[in-house]
């Protein structure tokens, strides 16, 4: 350990400090790391040490003394029975082994290890009360978490109601909630087709769709789970081992992995199979977990702050490969982004050959300081996206190519690149005339939860290509002779295309809005843009302020959709699409159910509720004119309160005198 003056040690621990917390928030809040979990915990224990070696700057709002939390303000908090710790990691067989002769030394008495894989997903707390789930909780912070029952019931493989009897009044089981890699690759390839970013990995894309507000997009995303853990007062089983194959009677999904281990080699030879094997499972894994066996010994172990004594995970190595860097090439979106991409001697990595490797912006260009032809790790981030992790800075040569510097023009029109203040990416301003772009555009408009026309990619190419479409305007114009001239084309298919574009007259407009593509107004965006201004000609004149007191609509949406309407070429276009019959107005079944009753009015929803979903209860506020809000505040008119309402809300409803109404009361104020 470093010895530092007063002065440096106070500086240091305060410098930790402040990067581990963001880290956390990072990692929980926003499902989004920054830094492997080898890096955090080595600057979590030389924190640790740094504490314990100067304990005058000890501080209870320390990272060492917490659970990192994934707490939203979206979702009711709920205490936990039972703390949901964090298991302590190690990365070796030599730290395994230091555990196993911990736990003999403590026992001093006979006992078993239970190995299992550690699944890499977001933990989830389930309630089971006479044999029904009764609520789904997230870790969050340890003592609370996010209650996420109408997502988790989405899920499949989590029973509502238990198979057969003997279990318990009431008990806990915990697992992860993970997504499967098919369904990973599928929500990926969704996302890169509409210029959004991409999931890192399986366990930020199932931590972000269980924090969805709408239990819908949850549904959609086909989520599992892998369940490793019982607690509660009455327990079929003294051992853990034997809970977990009772719960398994249950038709609670527990992995046929788990082993029972006498000796420490046991131990190692199932970390040695499951290396290999764990590439060939449906989900991601990034270890085995370790815990003894019997709970009565569990109890005599006990716990520190953080962790059980009695359980230990095993960290995997992430596979890395060494290759050559050949060229670097940039690719640009639909919305003019431009991302580099290092083009590599292929390498064989987990079990694929790769070729590609994304180095995401500039910023990670200049930080990695790339040579042509200098020697780069590879390694998949979540196993599955290949990136760039470090050079090999030994193996250069005087013979070494030129430095990798990103480009100041795009490569496809050559209009100088710009990068918004804020922003890490750079983008080409030349939206009309730059290739990539326009085909972007239109691809973008003609897909199912846009316009839904019966259009792919080629035929798009196959378009701007012979000068039929150069905006999604033009698609309407198209004719018949013009399309049996392009190669494929037959009288069968240009009839299938021009039905679909006559059925897209119909489309609702909170889909056309989409369709346009402008920045950063996405599905879920474009819905609560339409149903706040009701019409294309109401949103165009949209100033700043109102924008941004729409629900969920900050200042970088605001500004887009400002630019987007400032730009007399856009205003043609969707001049032109009205012209062509498209909707532009909210459609009147929706428009029917819209008044002014609440407007002016912001409210709070809490609790669970019979009539109406939370959701749903939502929309009606929003259709009434009223503003829904997260948190209760002194701007805040009404708190709508079911059943199950989180105490702190209420209390400080309480505190502000903001008024509490009921569901029954709610419906009748907007009868």
């Amino acid at each position: 350990m470093n010895d530092y003056d007063m002065t440096e040690a106070e500086s240091k621990i305060k410098s930790l400090r402040v990067e581990l917390e963001q880290h956390n928030y990072n990692y929980y809040v926003l499902s989004s790391p920054t830094i492997s979990d080898v890096l955090f915990d080595e600057k979590m224990k030389e924190l640790e040490a740094l504490e314990a070696q100067y304990p005058e700057y000890a501080d209870l709002c320390s990272p060492t003394q917490r659970v990192g939390s994934d707490l939203s303000k979206e979702f009711e908090q709920v205490s936990h029975r039972y703390p949901m710790l964090s298991l302590s990691n190690t990365y070796s067989e030599g730290e395994v082994t230091d555990f196993y002769e911990r736990m003999a030394r403590a026992l001093n008495e006979p006992f078993e290890l239970v190995a299992e894989l550690k699944y890499d997903g977001t933990s989830i707390s389930l309630i089971y009360e006479k044999g029904r789930l009764k609520q789904a909780v997230t870790r969050g912070d340890g003592t609370r978490g996010d209650d996420v029952t109408a997502n988790v019931k989405t899920i499949r493989s989590i029973p509502l109601r238990l198979l057969g009897e003997g279990y318990p009044e009431w008990f806990e089981i915990r697992g992860e909630i993970v997504l499967p890699w098919p369904e990973f690759e599928r929500l990926n390839r969704e996302r890169e087709q509409q210029e959004e970013s991409l999931f890192a990995n399986p366990r930020n894309a199932a931590s972000g769709t269980l924090k969805q507000l709408n239990p819908a997009v949850a549904a959609a995303r086909r989520l599992d789970a892998c369940l490793y853990y019982m607690a509660g007062e009455s327990l079929p089983a003294d051992t853990h081992y034997d809970n977990l194959q009772a719960a398994r009677s249950w038709g609670l999904k527990v992995s046929d992995a788990m082993r029972k281990c006498a000796t420490l080699q046991e131990v190692f030879d199932y970390i040695a199979y499951w290396d290999r094997e764990r590439r060939n499972l449906p989900v991601a894994t990034d270890g085995i977990v370790l815990k003894v066996n019997s709970l009565r010994q569990q109890r005599y172990l006990g716990a520190t702050a953080k962790s059980p004594r009695w359980a230990i995970a095993y960290k995997f190595q992430a596979e890395q490969a060494a290759t050559r860097l050949n060229t670097v090439s940039y690719q640009v979106g639909r919305t003019g982004v431009v991302t580099p991409v290092a083009n590599l001697e292929p390498v064989q990595l987990a079990g694929t050959t790769v070729k590609r490797a994304s180095l995401h912006n500039a910023d990670i260009i200049a930080a990695l300081d790339l040579y042509l032809g200098d020697r780069v790790f590879v390694e998949k981030g979540g196993e599955i996206i290949p990136k760039i992790t470090g050079v090999d800075t030994d193996a250069r040569s005087i013979l070494m190519g030129e430095k990798v510097f990103f480009i100041h023009r795009c490569p496809e029109c050559g209009t100088r690149l710009i990068r918004p203040e804020g922003e890490a990416a750079y983008y080409c301003p030349n939206e009309w005339d730059c290739p990539p772009q326009v085909k972007g555009k239109i691809e973008h408009f003609v897909t199912r939860k846009a316009m839904n026309i019966n259009m792919g990619p080629e035929t798009v190419e196959d378009l701007y290509n012979a000068g039929y479409a150069r905006n999604v305007a033009d698609l309407y114009t198209l004719k018949t002779e013009n399309l049996l001239s392009l190669e494929r084309w037959a009288e069968k298919s240009v009839q299938n295309l021009q039905e679909s574009l006559e059925a897209s007259r119909q489309v609702p407009f909170e889909r056309v809005l989409y369709g346009l593509g402008i920045r950063y107004v996405g599905e879920t965006v474009a819905k609560r843009l339409a149903y706040a201004w009701t019409s294309m000609e109401r949103l165009m004149q949209a100033g700043f302020e109102s924008l941004t007191q729409t629900d969920e609509i900050g200042e970088r949406i605001a500004q887009s959709v400002i630019a987007y309407f400032a730009d007399e070429r856009n205003c043609e276009l969707v001049g032109r699409l009205r012209a062509y019959g498209l909707q532009m107005t909210l459609h009147g079944e929706a428009l029917a159910t819209r008044s002014n009753r609440l407007e002016g009015l912001t409210f709070v929803i809490s609790g669970t509720f019979t009539h109406h979903s939370r959701d749903e209860y939502k929309s009606m506020i929003e259709r009434c004119g009223g503003k829904n809000a997260g948190s209760v505040s002194g701007n805040t008119n009404y708190l709508l309160a079911g059943k199950n309402m989180g105490p702190a809300k209420q209390a400080r409803a309480a505190k502000l005198g903001v008024k509490i109404i009921h569901e029954e009361e709610f419906l009748k104020l907007i009868e």
